[in-house]
């Protein structure tokens, strides 16, 4: 019996390391300076919710702040209530990525979090990770890395999008959606959108329809291929200068 439950205990630690491998935390939770007692402690605070289904919610505004979450499979929305009663999407977060970090200063989270379709996430409670950092030295200037670098990709993300037409705005989306994808080493050219149009304007702050022709614009140019949520980048490089604000408008990739 005894060597069973030992037996279990390592395919658990097996499988959490596995599912680790491509996030955001696995340089908090498998560092290669840490021994086996660190890593044993750190994989002892992080816990494995069931996974949520889409649409539920993972987090309520004036929710009391208590952990941090790191997506595992899946992907989240968060959003903000406006005063008229709209919701506004501000973040879209995808395996690997770190989410509730913008509760941490108020103590209580400001926003919507909501599973877009099937998500597993893993709860890293937020006192026991700062006590854990305290211990082990190094631990907490690399959480404040992690975190303070989720931020600011956010924030940069937003701030870019705002000063940009329709199809600049869409052209900056997929060229980040792609990166993201690539730092898990996916392709960085073909994806599947997880969130739909609708919300894919409402965070680009465009109409659905405005969204619509500009999907149609880059597939008549070819420089997009879409299959319901399966996008293709057919030609990166233009979708990039575009980006930059060098070609608008710029030449269609069929006619080069």
């Amino acid at each position: 019996m005894g060597e069973s439950s030992n037996a279990s205990q390592l395919i658990r630690l097996h499988e959490i390391r596995k599912a680790c491998s491509s996030c955001s935390l696995r340089e908090l939770c498998l560092p290669v300076a840490l021994d086996r007692k660190d890593t044993d402690e750190l994989d002892r605070i992080v816990e494995h919710r069931r996974p949520l289904r889409k649409g539920e919610k993972l987090c309520r505004p004036g929710q009391p702040f208590s952990a941090i979450y790191a997506v595992l499979s899946g992907s989240l929305k968060s959003s903000l209530l406006g005063h008229r009663g709209d919701s506004q999407v501000i973040a879209f977060h995808l395996p690997s990525e770190l989410v509730g970090l913008d509760a941490i200063g108020s103590g209580s989270h400001p926003t919507t979090i909501e599973a877009l379709e099937t998500t597993s996430v893993c709860k890293i409670p937020f006192s026991q990770l700062e006590a854990l950092s305290r211990k082990i030295p190094g631990l907490q200037h690399q959480l404040l890395r992690v975190m303070s670098k989720e931020i600011f990709d956010e924030h940069e993300l937003l701030q870019v999008v705002s000063r940009r037409t329709a199809e600049q705005r869409l052209a900056i989306m997929l060229i980040n959606l792609g990166q993201r994808f690539g730092r898990r080493g996916l392709s960085r050219t073909r994806f599947r959108l997880p969130m739909s149009r609708l919300d894919l304007g409402n965070y680009l702050g465009l109409a659905p329809e405005t969204t619509s022709r500009a999907f149609r614009r880059f597939i008549d140019q070819g420089l997009l291929k879409v299959t319901g949520k399966e996008v293709e980048l057919l030609d990166p490089s233009a979708l990039q200068e575009l980006t930059d604000g060098m070609s608008a408008p710029f030449h269609s990739r069929k006619q080069r």
